[in-house]
């Protein structure tokens, strides 16, 4: 009875820390988002906003892989004592809150920043042709959408039959950062 007692308080807390880190986090990459913008060029503006679809479409995939891998030939790596299996032990342990860590944090924080960066060259290319245009934002918002959802459709495949090798090089960062390693 005790564990089904402590479930939902673990839930509750895990549902906390999520909530918290995404606050965090919106704000850290809100922050470099708007320091990087500030009187950047056109190009700066669009390297960043390519960042920002790219680094969720990484996480997208990290988190798809995450589901799918099979814990059995991370198992068999920690038995060899291959570095880093113990960190792909960790994730796969811990695959419903990584997977919401990458496809639900990052991935939503990175749209919602990639919009916010969007908006902003909107509103830049608009003064630059001293335009009120939609045309602009139709374009520029169509552009966005297709690369990150064509990015993360083109990630998924890779994700899923690929995913011993993406959680594998997720764990070897993990392992340098001295996180999942309980030493």
């Amino acid at each position: 009875m005790r564990k089904e007692e402590a479930k939902p308080r673990s839930y509750w807390h895990w549902v906390l820390r999520i909530f918290l880190m995404s606050v965090l986090l919106s704000a850290v990459l809100s922050f470099a988002s708007g320091v990087a913008l500030t009187d950047a060029g056109y190009a700066l503006a669009a390297a960043v906003l390519v960042a920002f679809v790219l680094l969720g479409i990484l996480f997208d995939i990290l988190g798809v892989a995450v589901t799918a891998a099979d814990p059995r030939v991370f198992h068999s790596m920690a038995a060899h004592r291959e570095k880093g299996a113990k960190e792909a032990l960790f994730l796969l342990k811990n695959a419903e809150k990584a997977s919401s860590f990458c496809n639900d944090v990052v991935g939503d924080i990175c749209g919602i920043v990639s919009g916010s960066t969007a908006a902003a060259i909107v509103l830049r290319l608009q003064a630059s042709f001293d335009t009120q245009s939609i045309l602009i934002s139709i374009a520029v918002t169509a552009l966005i959408s297709g690369l990150t959802i064509g990015g993360k459709a083109i990630g998924k495949r890779l994700a899923v039959n690929r995913c011993t090798e993406v959680v594998f090089r997720a764990a070897q960062v993990l392992r340098v950062l001295h996180i999942g390693n309980k030493r």
